[in-house]
């Protein structure tokens, strides 16, 4: 063993980690993004849950109550409904998490200390679950200027209302997300070495060679695992049903048609990924570097609605968090596809875009 020549081989593989950016960047970023996301995003005190209000009653009474719920700061009013009815169609269309119906009858109710008002929630979130049992902790007899604490009328006068997942069953809410995590795990993981691969093992040339267009290229090395993903959506819906009971009470179609655009999404950022590394380890470390936020932001382990503003921006970025709430709504609230319309063009987009990146890139790397 020579001193000498084991520190000659230190100071070349520091050399060479050095030339290579990439490495060196994921070896700074990964902790640092780790640390903010952990210390800065992720919130499970949830506050300003999405909700609407419908006070059919107006009154000064039910006016009062609303204010006391907002003062809590555990909903923020994101939408407008007249009726119990269309709070359920907000919540069935993932508008809002928490919809509070107050009735004509408010008043009478609450003097005879019945059950006056609804707490509807999305309970297929069990942590919203949870937050908005908050709510019904706000007394309902206002306090008046110079008078005493509210009188106590009865008990129960605020009823919290889960649907969806009333009894709380944590594989509910985790199996349907599951398809996304698998999918952009895999997906993107398998697309991300392609071109990478063809270019180490010196099949690149002969490609160039051949009258396939760069687009075709691009996008025949898409569509195979695009089956693949497929095929894994089918096995974790068949396990998600007999193991652990988890409803699809949407169309399967639409599970599907989901599954399909973030199969999509995923394979062409991993193309884009592809474009850019320059061996298949580094294509596996960029791969991760996109799939640590994907998963810790898109709602899948942490409440999207504890996270900050600027982080709810960059989640919105991901593909994870739009097929979230695609498939969720879908599986579990019976929405269909039309309905969640926003996160199919958000999808839609995100694959057209990263598609163009990886052509454009491509072609300027083979010029």
């Amino acid at each position: 063993m020579s001193g000498r020549r084991l520190l000659a081989i230190v100071v070349k593989e520091l050399r060479q980690l050095r030339r290579d950016r990439i490495s060196l960047a994921m070896i700074l970023g990964i902790p640092i993004m780790q640390l903010v996301l952990f210390g800065y995003a992720i919130n499970l005190n949830l506050r300003g849950l999405p909700a609407a209000i419908a006070d059919e009653a107006g009154s000064a009474g039910s006016r009062a109550l609303v204010m006391d719920m907002l003062a809590t700061g555990v909903i923020e009013p994101v939408a407008q409904a007249r009726s119990p009815q269309e709070l359920m169609d907000l919540l069935r269309a993932g508008k809002i998490g928490v919809g509070v119906a107050i009735p004509r009858d408010f008043e009478r109710r609450r003097h005879e200390g019945r059950e006056a008002v609804q707490v509807l929630v999305d309970g297929s979130d069990t942590v919203v679950q949870s937050a908005a049992m908050q709510l019904a902790q706000v007394p309902l007899d206002p306090v008046l200027p110079g008078s005493a604490r509210p009188r106590q009328i009865g008990g129960g006068r605020i009823a919290v209302v889960a649907f969806y997942n009333p009894e709380r069953r944590s594989p509910v809410n985790i199996v349907p997300g599951l398809i996304g995590v698998i999918l952009t795990m895999t997906m993107v993981m398998f697309t991300a070495v392609a071109i990478v691969r063809e270019r180490e093992r010196g099949n690149m040339e002969l490609l160039i060679a051949t009258p396939v267009s760069r687009a075709e290229l691009m996008i025949g090395k898409v569509l195979p695992y695009a089956g693949i993903g497929l095929v894994q959506t089918t096995v974790i819906l068949l396990l998600g049903m007999w193991l652990f009971q988890v409803p699809i009470r949407g169309g399967v179609l639409d599970v599907y048609l989901a599954a399909i655009l973030l199969i999509l999404a995923n394979l062409t950022l991993g193309l884009l990924i592809s474009t850019k590394a320059q061996s298949q380890f580094q294509a596996m470390q960029m791969t991760f570097f996109v799939f640590l936020p994907s998963i810790l932001l898109s709602g899948f382990m942490f409440p999207f609605a504890g996270m900050p503003k600027p982080v709810q921006w960059l989640a919105e970025a991901l593909p994870l968090t739009h097929f979230l709430r695609l498939v969720r709504g879908i599986m579990l609230r019976g929405a269909g596809l039309l309905e969640l319309w926003p996160d199919v063009l958000a999808l839609l987009a995100f694959t057209a875009a990263m598609m163009s990146l990886a052509i454009l890139r491509f072609r300027k790397r083979l010029d």
